[in-house]
C-alpha cells in the first residue's frame, strides 16, 4: 500500500519486528470475549511480559475465563528480557545457548499473588518469578516453524498475535494446517495474496470486527532504529516518551471467529447506468471504483476494490475470484489485446501482465485499475428482494 515506506525499510534490514498497542488490542478481542472461554490461547512472536498481548490476556484471564496462556519468545527478539530478567526466576538454570536466550511462559490462573487486594501485572510478575513451571527454557531458536513450537501450536485452541508482515504467508498457511482459531494483524495487500485470497473467498478466513484509525496503525519498535534507518517523515515515524511509533497503511484483523461484521450486509443505494459504470474488456463484468457506489439493481459480475473485503458479508454476495495476473487468468480472465499490449507499454510506459482486469478510458486507451475482486449478490440476496 502506498506509504508503507517505513515499513519497507524495516523489512530490508530484517527488523520487521512491531508491536502492538493496547489500545488497538482492547479494540477487538473484547467482541470475542465469549468464544474465548475455557480456551487455551497462544502467543507466536511476542516476548513474554513485554507484549500488550500477554499484559491484555493476563489482566483480563479471568473476566475471559481462560483455561491456560502460553506464549514464547525467541532467540533474535530485539527486547527480550528488558522488562523481565531471567536471572530474577527462582529455579531456573540457564544455559548459555543463544545471545537472548528463548523461553515460553504457561499461565494456568491469576491469582493475587502478593496479597495487595487487588489482580494486576504485579501479580503476573510474581507468579512468573516464583513458581517453578510458570516459565521455562526452550530447547529450540523460538521460532514458530520449529517442532518445539508446533508441539505448543497442536495444544492450543486460538492464536492471537502480530506476526511480521514479511512471514504472513506462511505463518497463516500453518494455522489453516493445524487447523487452529486465530486472530492475527496483516496488511490489506495480503488479500491479494495467491496464498491468501483463496482463503477469504472460500469463507476459510474473513476480517475483523474493528478497523485502525483511518486504516492505519501505529506500530511500537525499538527507539534506536529512527537513527539507523534515519527516517525523515515526522508523520510516518517518530519518537515518543522514549519509544519508536511506525504508521503503516492498511493494517486489518484477519479471523477465522465469527463477528458480527460478516453477518451485516451492505446498504445498497445507487441505480445501475452503462455509462457509470464501464465494462472490463477482457472479462464480463463491471467496474465499481468503491464499494459504497455497489449497484443496487445490479445482477451480474461485478469489480470491487479489495477493501470490500471490510464490509464483505457471505449472506449477501458471493465472491468469485481476483481479477490480477495468474489469479485473473485462472478466473476466466482474458489476455490483453495486442494494441492494447503495446500502447500500455510503449505508450503509457505501464506494466501489461496477463490476467490484470483493464477498461477502456475516454479516449480509448487501456486504463487498469488497482486489484479487483469479482463479486455477485448471491441467491439468498435475490429470493429476499433485497
Amino acid at each position: 500500500m502506498a506509504g508503507n515506506k517505513n515499513l519497507r525499510e524495516a523489512n530490508k534490514t530484517k527488523n520487521d519486528e512491531f508491536y502492538t498497542q493496547m489500545s488497538d488490542i482492547e479494540n477487538e478481542l473484547k467482541y470475542y470475549k465469549e468464544q474465548f472461554r475455557g480456551k487455551v490461547v497462544f502467543f507466536f512472536f511476542f516476548y513474554p511480559y513485554e507484549s500488550n498481548f500477554f499484559k491484555y490476556f493476563a489482566l483480563n484471564f479471568n473476566s475471559f475465563g481462560l483455561k491456560k496462556l502460553i506464549t514464547t519468545c525467541y532467540a533474535g527478539s530485539p527486547i527480550v528480557q528488558e522488562q523481565l530478567s531471567l536471572l530474577d526466576v527462582k529455579g531456573l538454570v540457564i544455559k548459555k545457548t543463544y545471545e537472548k536466550q528463548p523461553y515460553k511462559i504457561e499461565i494456568n490462573e491469576v491469582i493475587d499473588a502478593n496479597g495487595d487486594g487487588a489482580v494486576d501485572l504485579a501479580d503476573v510478575e510474581h507468579l512468573i518469578k516464583n513458581k517453578k513451571n510458570v516459565l521455562s527454557l526452550l530447547k529450540g531458536d523460538g521460532d514458530f516453524r520449529s517442532q518445539e513450537c508446533i508441539n505448543l501450536l497442536k495444544e492450543a485452541d486460538i492464536v492471537v498475535t502480530n506476526p511480521p508482515f514479511s512471514l504472513f504467508r506462511e505463518y497463516i498457511a500453518q494455522l489453516i494446517e493445524y487447523e487452529k482459531k486465530f486472530i492475527i494483524i496483516g496488511n490489506l495487500n495480503a488479500l491479494s495474496y495467491k496464498e491468501i485470497f483463496p482463503l477469504l473467498r472460500d469463507n476459510k478466513v474473513w476480517m475483523g470486527q474493528t478497523y485502525f484509525q483511518g486504516g492505519a496503525a501505529y506500530f511500537i519498535g525499538k527507539k534506536e532504529l529512527y537513527d539507523e534507518n534515519k527516517m525523515s517523515s515526522s508523520k510516518n515515524a517518530f519518537v515518543k516518551d522514549g519509544k519508536l511509533y511506525w504508521r503503516v497503511n492498511g493494517v486489518r484483523w484477519f479471523t477465522n471467529l465469527d463477528n458480527e461484521n460478516r453477518h451485516e450486509k451492505i446498504v445498497l443505494y445507487k441505480k445501475y447506468t452503462p455509462a457509470e459504470y464501464k465494462k472490463y474488456v477482457n472479462f464480463d463484468a463491471i467496474n465499481v471504483n468503491k464499494v459504497n457506489e455497489i449497484p443496487c439493481d445490479f445482477s451480474g459480475y461485478m469489480g470491487v476494490p479489495i477493501s470490500f473485503m471490510d464490509k464483505y458479508s457471505p449472506y449477501q454476495f458471493n465472491i468469485l475470484g481476483l481479477g490480477i495476473s495468474n489469479s485473473g487468468i485462472e478466473m476466466g480472465v482474458k489476455p490483453y489485446k495486442p494494441e492494447d499490449k503495446k500502447y500500455r507499454k510503449e505508450v503509457q510506459h505501464k506494466g501489461a501482465v496477463d490476467g490484470d482486469l483493464y477498461m477502456y478510458d475516454d479516449d480509448g486507451h487501456p486504463d487498469v485499475p488497482y486489484a479487483r475482486i469479482i463479486i455477485q449478490r448471491n441467491d439468498m440476496e435475490e429470493k429476499n428482494g433485497n
